[in-house]
Parts: structure tokens; sequence; C-alpha cells
């Protein structure tokens, strides 16, 4: 801001004030004829474009922009210094103000012009975004170019799995049990000791899955146990079958009598299976037809001690350790501690690697049983001699030099219900040319085997199985039960829960209410305590076995026409297994589910994408129920006292 010159008492004060303003007057006009020159010498096209650019954005500006810049130039016109001496006359003060006023007036005007100036140049480039924005709306897309949007909604296809062809293509097995019985006398292979053991326990005709299975186990070892057939080693062999249909005698059978012909005792036959129930079970089928033979079966699943099972499988003869047994049943964590301390299991001729309910056998891989099984079988295999017969050696490509000479095979045989079709998790087992036999739905009255129209991804559920669900709040749930024993009259039911803590609540209050014979099977039983619970519920003397998935996979109880769902299974293998408890070897079955309203969209939709025959709703009305109310209160605060939580709470954790 221009303050003046300095003063001089001989000039008068209003002259030096009339100076200056002639001086900002004379260079405001030179800036102006300056401006005014450089406009005339820019070509006229380019004016007259600036021109309409700026009649453009005038146009086309933003309303809110106007106040806005308005507001910013009175700031700036604001004058910054409008403060007099004190010495200064008042007179003398107004004359300098008047000067001031006049000086700001002229720095504005320039001001302005430089403003005017800034703000033509940005409308400018403003502008000639618009333009060239329009020019580009309004200019068509070059041919051979996709113009983006107007998009429209297609029909995604869906993409389906393209499963390897032993999956894609397996050997077809009736569904239907009762309808395709073979007799004994047309299975083929099948030898004249067998046959009369069949007879006498009873068995004259063979179940689907047993007579296709067996003839072909027994094809693998026609040559004996060296080689397989045509000197090649032997397929392994997948059985994917429902629940109670004969899976277990499929392969006792023919592993019987394979190992009959052995001379030396080893063990050459191993089945692994996830519990210990269900490897009591496997054993004593095998030791039922194994009698009158001299093999030996021998059980590794923890009911004994480690050291009485290890001389059962060993013993020192003339300073050397001879195996006591043919076959083994085991779990997978007792078989790897009788690995991993030398026990005296010596695998290294083993000839069938059975895995029962494979589909559980493969979750479980990560406790890494399946290596070091497979490590145990190869152990001799790069110090032994390389011409001896019994030389071993981990299985490679095929061929001449790995045929010559022959060697031992082993072959492994797979069994489940609910067998997974996933490459992937298969291809952790190490199959060599798998073959796989399968159940579908037979669509035809006659009954004749279809070619595979199983959907991928579905089950077998059992053949005389009727399934339905029950719509129920939580706190009617014990009611249900109850009323289904006490008034429907099913007995003996197997209940099903989701965790042993559910069981044992819902245990103590249906023992309480009274009137029921009742029972619990879980992991809060000893190995004895269950066993003795299974045979009183085989022989009639419980009417309710309440149950977690203990007794799910694979345990064959006699009896049970009931299985209830008291809480409704998370994944449809889990389903699978526990209605497989019931109408077992083609028998009638029935099946209910409890489903509170929020589950039953997921489960209805989980049962039908996995091929059941039909699921239906039962409704139990409320008015059946209302004779039981009163007991049951009286019930759940004995039960609260029991237990030591509220009786408000109780309803909701049973």
């Amino acid at each position: 801001i221009y303050l003046g010159e300095e003063e001089n008492e001989s000039v008068p004060k209003e002259s030096r004030a009339q100076a200056l303003l002639a001086k900002l007057q004379q260079k405001a006009k030179e800036k102006q004829r300056q401006s005014q020159t450089e406009e005339r010498k820019r070509p006229l096209k380019e004016r007259t474009e600036e021109q309409e650019v700026k009649k453009k954005r005038k146009a086309d500006k933003n309303s809110a922009q106007e106040p806005e810049r308005r507001k910013k130039r009175k700031s700036e016109d604001l004058p910054l210094f409008n403060a007099v001496s004190d010495h200064e006359p008042v007179e003398e003060a107004k004359k300098n103000e008047a000067c001031a006023n006049k000086k700001q007036k002229k720095k504005k005007k320039e001001k302005s012009c430089v403003d005017e100036q800034e703000v033509g140049e940005e409308e400018e480039a403003q502008a000639g975004n618009v333009t060239l924005k329009e020019t580009t709306e309004k200019t068509p897309a070059p041919t051979g170019f996709t113009v983006l949007g107007g998009f429209k909604n297609k029909p995604v296809q869906k993409v389906h799995r393209v499963l390897p062809q032993w999956l894609a293509q397996p050997d077809v097995i009736h569904r239907d049990i009762r309808s395709n019985l073979v007799p004994i006398a047309d299975v083929p292979r099948l030898s004249p000791l067998l046959v009369r053991k069949l007879q006498i326990n009873g068995i004259h005709q063979l179940f689907p899955v047993q007579a296709e299975v067996i003839p072909a186990i027994l094809e693998s070892a026609q040559q004996g146990l060296l080689i397989g057939r045509g000197g090649y080693k032997p397929r392994d062999i997948c059985v994917s079958a429902p629940t109670g249909s004969g899976k277990t005698l499929a392969f006792v059978i023919p592993v019987i009598q394979v190992l009959t012909e052995r001379v030396v005792c080893e063990v050459r036959a191993l089945a692994v299976l996830p519990t210990k129930e269900l490897a009591q079970q496997v054993w004593k089928v095998f030791k039922s037809y194994s009698e009158g033979t001299s093999l030996k079966v021998v059980m590794l699943a923890g009911l004994k001690s480690f050291a009485a099972e290890e001389s059962s499988l060993s013993e020192l003869r003339g300073g050397m350790r001879r195996s006591l047994a043919d076959v083994v049943v085991a779990t997978p964590g007792r078989l790897v501690d009788h690995i991993n301390k030398n026990s005296g299991l010596s695998l290294e001729h083993l000839r069938f690697l059975i895995i029962d309910e494979a589909d559980r056998m493969i979750d479980s891989m990560h406790q890494s049983w399946l290596s070091q099984v497979v490590k145990a079988v190869y152990r001799s295999g790069g110090g032994a001699d390389p011409m001896c017969i019994f030389r071993r050696s981990e299985p490679a490509h095929v061929t001449a030099a790995s045929l010559s000479p022959p060697q031992m095979p082993l072959q492994k045989l797979l069994f489940s219900a609910t067998l997974t079709q996933n490459p992937e998790k298969l291809q952790q087992l190490g199959l060599h040319q798998p073959r796989l036999f399968s159940s579908i739905h037979s669509h035809s009255g006659s009954g004749t085997p279809q070619a595979s129209t199983q959907t991928q991804g579905g089950f077998d559920f059992p053949q005389g199985l009727t399934e339905y669900y029950v719509p129920c709040t939580l706190s009617k749930k014990p009611l249900l039960i109850l009323h289904f024993i006490l008034r429907m009259k099913h007995s003996p039911v197997l209940c099903f829960t989701n965790s042993k803590e559910t069981a044992h609540r819902l245990h103590l209050l249906v023992q309480f209410y009274g009137g029921i014979r009742v029972a619990e099977f879980s992991s809060r039983l000893s190995p004895t305590e269950r066993k003795k619970t299974l045979k009183e519920f085989e022989q009639g003397k419980i009417q309710l076995l309440i149950s977690t998935d203990a007794a799910a996979r694979g345990i064959d109880i006699n009896g049970v026409k009931c299985v209830v769902n008291y809480d409704a299974p998370q994944y449809i293998r889990t389903y699978i297994h526990r209605i497989g408890r019931t109408a077992r070897a083609g028998k009638p079955g029935l099946a209910f589910t409890f489903l509170l309203g929020v589950q039953e969209k997921n489960f209805l939709q989980m049962v039908k994408e996995a091929g059941t025959p039909g699921i239906q709703k039962q409704i139990v009305k409320p008015e059946n129920l209302k004779g039981m109310e009163a007991q049951f209160q009286l019930t759940l605060q004995e039960l609260a006292n029991a237990i030591k939580v509220p009786a408000d709470n109780h309803s909701l954790n049973v």
C-alpha cells in the first residue's frame, strides 16, 4: 500500500496528493493501452472462439460459484490500512484519508484487470473441457470397438464338475436290496468252506453290494498273494453303498478266503476304523468267519493295555520275533502308537489295507496315519536283496523293469456310505487305478440297474426308510420326546444330540419325568459301560437311548425302528449316518428330525440336494402336549436343583 512520499513543508499537501493521483492514473492508462495492443495482435479466430467460450460458460456456470467469487473479491477490496497518526490535525487527516481512498480505487482497478485476465484464462480452460466433452459425446464410436453400457442380464450357465472316468462311470450296484438278492451258489470263486460258514450263520443269499464286490476282490488275488492278474499290480477298490447294505461282509469274506492259503503267519490284512465300537464290531465279524482256520485276528483299539496288545501281536521264538496275527483291526491313534514304538507290529508283508468309513478317515488325515502305514509297509525295500521275492519298493510308474521280479502288492479297499467325490481328497489316499462300485436310485420297474443317473454330490438313502421333520420351538423339544414314546408308542428310539452335555441333561430330564427306561451313550462313559449299554438296548431293556454321534457311524444296532434327531445335524453326512442306524438290510424304519423355525429352510434344502426320496412334514398339535406340561414343569425344577442351573434357563439348554 502506498503511504505517500516524505513530507515536505514547502510543498502543500494537497498538491502532493494531486500529483500522486495523476501519476497513478497515467500508469493505469499505459497498462490499458498495452493490453489493448496485445489484444489487437491476437488472431481474430482466437478472439472469436474465446468470446463464444465465455458466453457458454456464463450460461452454464453454477449459481453457487458466483456469490463465492464476489465474496472473495469483496474481501480483497477492503482497505488494508486506514490508520492515521495522532499528531496530525483532523483536517489533514481527512485529506490524507481521501487521498488514500483514491489510491485504493486505482489499485483496485489495476487488480481487477489482472483478475479478469486470470479468470478469463480459467474460463477458457474449463470451457475447453466442456467443448472436448461435448465433441466426444457427439462423435460416434469407431467400427470394431465395443461401446460400453447397455448391458443386459443374461442367465449364467452352471458349471458342471468334470470327474475322472472311474468316478464318473462306476460299476453300478442295485440299490433295492430285497428285490436283488443273489443266491450264494451263484457267486463265482467263493470257496466251499466260506459257503458253509455263511449257511451256518443263516445267510443263504447275498446283498447286491456283496455279490459285486466279493468276486472283484477275489479276482485281484486269483494268482495268489504275490502278483495280481496278468502279473500286474491289482486295482484298488472303492465302494459307496447305503448304510446297512452289507459292506462289512463284502470285505471280510474275500480277505479270509485269500489268506487261508498262506503258510507263514504275518500281518497281511489291516482294517482301520474311526471308533473303538466300530473296530470291535468288525473284529467280531472277522473272528466269526476265521473260526476253523489257522488265521488269527487281533484288535488294536485301546480296549486293552498297550502291553497286552503288544503281546498279542508277536512273540520271541528261537531268538527271533514271530508274528501272531494275520489280520489286525485297529483305530488310527492306537495303530500309530504301535508303529512308532516298534511293538512287534510288522507291516512288511501287508497285502490288504481296508479303510472303513473312508470319508471320515480322509478327514482325519492330519494324524498322518496313512503315510506312517505306507512307510512301515515299504520299510525293508532299500536294504533287502534285490532278487528276494519278498522285496518291496514304493510303487512308481509301471514299466517292464518295475514288474520284474514281481513283488507283493499293497491293495487298498475303501468302504463308505458317504464316499466323497472330491478328487483332491481322494488323491491323498494314493489309489492305484481305482475301481468304484456305487449304488444308485433305480428308475425302472424291472429293477435293472441303469446308467449312472445319480446326481453328482448326492448320497444313497437306506431302502425302506421313511423320513419326517417336526416343526417345534426350543422349549417344546423335551416334551416331544416324551410324547413320541408315551403317547405315540415309538420304541425303541435312538435319539441323537449334537453334544454330550445336551445328551446328559436330556437323559436326566427323561429319567426324572419317569415312565421311560432311558440311557445315554457318549464319551462320558467308559468303553465297558458303552458296551453294556448297547447290549441292553439291543435286548429291549432300554426304550430310549440318547446318544451323541459316537453311535452314528457304522454301528449295527439290532432292532432300531425309530431314529430321532433331537438336534438337527449341521452336515448332510452326519444326517446320512444317523438315519442309517434304522432301516438296515432293507427293513423298514422311521426317522424324525426336530426343526426350529430358523432351521427349516436350510435343512430341507440340504436334504433335497443330497437326493432324498422325500421328507414329509409331521405336525404335533399343542393340545396333544398339554396333558404333560404340569408334570414337565415340576421335572424342570427338579432337574435345575440337580444340575444347579436356573429352571427358567434349562429349557433353552436341553
